[in-house]
C-alpha cells in the first residue's frame, strides 16, 4: 500500500452521508488527486492517506484512499490556508492573516490553550474567542469520532448525533456497551448490533438482549401504530432478530419490566407488554378523558337556542339539526366529538362555537397536529389556530430525542374551551401531552374524520374515543348543497360507502386519466404537473399540484417519482446550486419535507422575526438556498418558518413533489395526482384512498387502471392495531 502526505488544497466533491471525498492534495511541489472515504475534510489541512493509483479514463490518474489520518498544520502559510477554510466561527481569511501574523506557528497551541490571547485580534471579542475555542475542539474530536465511526459504516451524520450525546467520552461509552446509541434517532437496533458484532460481544450480551426488545416494540408502534404487544408476538419477533432462545428473552423482559421500562398486563385473551412510555400515556389519557365523561352541565333551552340564532344571523347560515346538536352539546359536556366528511359541516360549527364562546368572554385555542391543518383552521374560521406542538410550547431535548413541553400539569394552558382539529391524526403520546395541559375546568372539542387513515403514531385515538361510548359523538352525516357541487366531495363519500366514484364529467373536478403500463403512467404524471395543468388551469408545477401516492418503493413509488419529477420541474441548471443529500441531489427550488420530528431545530418566522425551535416530521418547504462555503441549506417552510440545515443534517430532509398517503395527512393541495397501479394489498384500501381524495381542494387527478381503482374501493381491510384505549375507557 502505497502513501501520501500533504495539504489540502481543494474540495473538488463531498457526500455528507457516507464521507466519500474527492479532493486535490499538493505533495512535494505536485498537486494530486485523492478520492474515498475521508469525512470532514477542510482545505488547508494537513493529511496523511494510504491507498493505490488508479488510472480514470476520464479524469486521469487519481489516488484511491483505503484509510487516512489528519497531520496538523505546521508551517505559517498551512496555519493560515487552514484558519481561513471557513471551519470555525468568526474567522475569515483576512482575520486568519492577522492570526499568524500575531501568533506565528504557534497559533493553533493558542487556539487550543489560551483562546483569551484571541481578543488581542481587532474584532475580535471575549464572546467570540469562547466561540471560536469551542469549535476547534469540537471539530478535531468530531473528526476523531467519525473516522471511529467510519469503520462500521455509520454515516458522518450519525457519528455527529453520538458526539453531541456523550461528548469526548463517545468512544469509550460505545466500546463498552454499543446499544447506549439506540437511544439516538438514526442508530437503529442493526446498526447497534453491527457494532455489536464488530467487536466480538456476544449474542446473549444482556443489553443486546434488552435493545433487541424495546426495538421490536418500538417498530411495533412507529411502523404498524400499536401502543402494545401480545407477549407471544413479542417472543417470537425477538427471538427471531436476536438468535437466542426464548429463555433469555423472557428474562430480559423481567429485567425491563423490574426497571420500569415496560409493563405487563393482562387483556383478559393474552398478556400485552407495552413500553412504559406508551402505557403511562394510554392509562392517562383513558382516566382524564372518563373523568370529563362525567361533567355535565345544565343548559337553559330558551338561552341556548337564542344564542345559536344570533349567531346564524351574523353568518348568514342556518344550522341544520345535527349541526345545531352538536353545538349544544359543546355547552351540555366537558368534553365533544365532532366526526365527519368532507362538506358535512364541521368548520361551520367550529365558528359558530367560536362566535357564541367569544361573546361570553371566554378564552378559545384552537389546534391542529400539522402547520398546513392549523393554516388552514385559522383560515377557515377567522381565529388562529397553531399546531399542538407549537401551543404547548415544545422545548428542546437530547439531539431532538426528549419531546418536552414547556406546557404540562405544572402549567397549564390558559383557555377555557380548546377544538383540536385532525384528531384522526392525533396519536397517544401526543393526545397525552395535550390533555396534561388542559386546565381542569377547560372544555375540549374533538374534530375529525374517522373514515380517514389513523396517525403515523401508535394508537387509534379518535377511533378509539367514539367506538368507546364514553363521551358525546356528533356524527355528521349530510352533505351540504355547496358541497355538493364539487365531485370531490360527492366522490370521497362514494369511495366511503363502497361506490366507484363518478369521473370525467368535463365540467367537473375530478378526472381519471386510464394508462395500463406504469411508464406510461409516470410519463403522464410528469407531463400533468410540467405542461397540461399549469397551461389549462395556470397551477404552478411545483407549490399548488402535489403528486400521492400509496408506497415509497417501486416504479410509482415516491423515491421513483420524486426522481422523475425533480429532472423535469426542476432540472440541474449551471448557474443553480445543488448538493448531494442521503439518497437524492437537492437543488435550490426544490420542494422538500422534514422526514422526522426534530424539536431542537431552530427557525425563524420571516414575517414578523419571532424565533422558535422544532420542524416536525411531515412540513413541507422549499429550498431557497443553498451556501457550499458555510455548509448548509435554507429550507422555507408553508407557514413562513425558516430554517437552516448543515449538510451533516441533510438526511432529516427529502423531496416532496411526490409524497405517500399518510405524509399527506393534515395537509390540503389545490390540485393532488394520484397514481393507479398494483402495489401491496396492504396498501390498496379504501380509506388510504378516501384520504387521498380529500386532500384535494380544486382538482383530484387519478391516473392509471380501472380495476386498480375498483381494488381500492372493495377492500374495506383496516389494519388492526394493538391498543387499550377503547377497553381502559369503557372501565367503570
Amino acid at each position: 500500500m502505497e502513501e501520501i502526505e500533504g495539504t489540502v488544497e481543494g474540495l473538488i466533491y463531498e457526500n455528507e452521508t457516507n464521507g466519500y471525498t474527492v479532493c486535490d492534495v499538493s505533495s512535494d511541489g505536485k498537486l494530486f488527486t485523492l478520492t474515498g472515504c475521508m469525512p470532514g475534510l477542510c482545505e488547508g489541512e494537513r493529511i496523511k492517506a494510504y491507498g493505490e493509483w488508479r488510472s480514470h479514463r476520464e479524469y486521469g490518474e487519481q489516488f484511491n484512499v483505503r484509510a487516512f489520518e489528519r497531520i496538523m498544520p505546521e508551517t505559517e502559510s498551512e496555519i493560515e490556508m487552514y484558519l481561513g477554510s471557513g471551519m470555525l466561527p468568526h474567522i475569515g481569511k483576512a482575520t486568519a492573516r492577522k492570526i499568524v501574523e500575531l501568533f506565528g506557528r504557534d497559533a493553533l497551541d493558542v487556539i487550543e490553550n489560551e483562546p483569551e490571547r484571541l481578543t488581542e485580534i481587532r474584532g475580535i471579542s471575549v464572546k467570540k474567542a469562547q466561540e471560536i475555542y469551542k469549535k476547534f475542539l469540537e471539530q478535531i474530536c468530531v473528526k476523531e469520532i467519525v473516522v471511529f465511526f467510519q469503520k462500521f459504516g455509520v454515516s458522518p451524520s450519525l457519528s455527529v448525533k453520538a458526539y453531541r450525546a456523550f461528548g469526548e467520552a463517545t468512544v469509550s461509552a460505545v466500546r463498552a456497551n454499543p446499544f447506549v446509541l439506540s437511544a439516538i434517532d438514526g442508530f437503529t437496533f442493526k446498526i447497534c448490533d453491527r457494532i455489536c458484532d464488530s467487536m466480538e460481544l456476544p449474542k446473549d450480551f444482556p443489553p443486546r438482549i434488552c435493545a433487541g426488545i424495546k426495538s421490536v416494540l418500538m417498530n411495533a408502534a412507529y411502523l404498524s401504530g400499536h401502543t402494545y404487544l401480545p407477549k407471544g408476538s413479542l417472543l417470537a419477533q425477538a427471538r427471531y432478530i436476536l438468535g437466542v432462545e426464548t429463555e433469555a428473552v423472557e428474562d430480559a423482559i423481567y429485567t425491563l419490566t423490574s426497571g420500569g421500562e415496560l409493563t405487563e398486563c393482562d387483556t383478559g385473551e393474552f398478556e400485552a407488554v407495552y413500553l412504559d412510555t406508551f402505557y403511562t400515556a394510554e392509562t392517562a389519557v383513558a382516566e382524564r378523558l372518563r373523568t370529563m365523561s362525567g361533567t355535565v352541565f345544565e343548559v337553559n333551552d330558551a338561552e341556548c337556542d337564542g344564542l345559536i340564532a344570533d349567531a346564524e344571523s351574523e353568518s348568514g347560515i342556518i344550522l341544520a339539526d345535527a349541526q345545531r346538536d352538536a353545538v349544544r352539546a359543546v355547552f351540555e359536556n366537558t368534553a365533544v366529538v365532532i366526526t365527519g366528511g368532507p362538506g358535512t359541516g364541521k368548520t361551520t360549527i367550529i365558528k359558530t362555537i367560536i362566535n357564541i364562546m367569544e361573546k361570553q368572554g371566554k378564552r378559545i385555542a384552537l389546534t391542529a397536529p400539522t402547520g398546513r391543518a392549523a393554516k388552514r383552521m385559522t383560515e377557515l374560521c377567522g381565529t388562529e389556530a397553531k399546531t399542538i406542538h407549537r401551543l404547548l410550547e415544545n422545548t428542546p431535548g437530547m439531539d431532538g430525542q426528549l419531546q418536552t413541553f414547556a406546557r404540562n400539569e405544572k402549567n397549564k394552558l390558559e383557555c377555557d374551551l380548546l377544538i383540536v382539529d385532525e384528531m384522526s391524526m392525533v396519536d397517544i403520546l401526543l393526545m397525552h401531552s395535550l390533555l396534561l395541559a388542559l386546565p381542569t375546568n377547560a372544555r375540549l372539542v374533538m374534530v375529525g374524520d374517522s373514515d380517514q387513515l389513523p396517525a403515523v403514531g401508535a394508537g387509534n385515538v379518535l377511533r378509539d374515543i367514539i367506538e368507546s361510548d364514553a363521551l358525546v359523538s356528533i356524527r355528521l352525516t349530510e352533505i351540504f348543497r355547496q358541497a355538493h357541487e364539487s365531485m370531490i366531495v360527492v366522490n370521497a363519500h362514494r369511495i366511503n360507502n363502497g361506490e366507484m366514484p363518478l369521473c370525467n364529467d368535463p365540467d367537473n373536478d375530478f378526472f381519471m386519466l386510464k394508462c395500463e403500463n406504469p411508464n406510461v403512467i409516470c410519463e403522464t404524471i410528469a407531463d400533468l404537473c410540467k405542461t397540461r395543468l399549469p397551461r389549462t388551469y395556470g397551477y404552478d408545477s411545483i407549490s399548488q399540484i402535489q403528486v400521492i401516492t400509496p408506497t415509497r418503493k417501486t416504479q410509482i413509488g415516491v423515491q421513483s417519482l420524486n426522481e422523475l419529477l425533480q429532472s423535469r420541474l426542476n432540472p440541474p441548471q449551471k448557474f443553480r446550486t445543488e448538493k448531494q443529500g442521503a439518497g437524492c441531489v437537492f437543488r435550490v427550488g426544490d420542494k422538500v419535507m422534514q422526514n422526522k420530528n426534530n424539536y431542537d431545530a431552530h427557525w425563524t418566522r420571516v414575517s414578523d422575526g419571532s424565533e422558535g425551535e422544532g420542524i416536525f416530521n411531515g412540513d413541507v418547504g422549499f429550498v431557497t438556498d443553498i451556501d457550499l462555503h458555510e455548509k448548509n441549506m435554507t429550507v422555507m417552510f408553508d407557514d413562513d418558518r425558516k430554517a437552516v440545515y448543515d449538510f451533516l443534517s441533510l438526511d432529516e430532509l427529502e423531496l416532496a413533489y411526490a409524497i405517500t398517503v399518510h405524509k399527506s395527512q393534515g395537509s390540503e393541495f389545490d390540485v393532488v395526482i394520484m397514481p393507479m397501479f398494483d402495489t401491496h394489498r396492504l396498501l390498496m384500501t379504501r380509506n388510504l384512498l378516501y384520504t387521498a381524495v380529500t386532500r384535494a381542494k380544486k382538482l383530484a387527478i387519478l391516473v392509471g387502471k380501472t380495476e386498480i381503482l375498483e381494488k381500492f374501493v372493495q377492500n374495506n381491510n383496516i389494519s388492526v392495531r394493538y391498543s387499550g384505549l377503547k377497553e381502559r375507557m369503557e372501565i367503570r
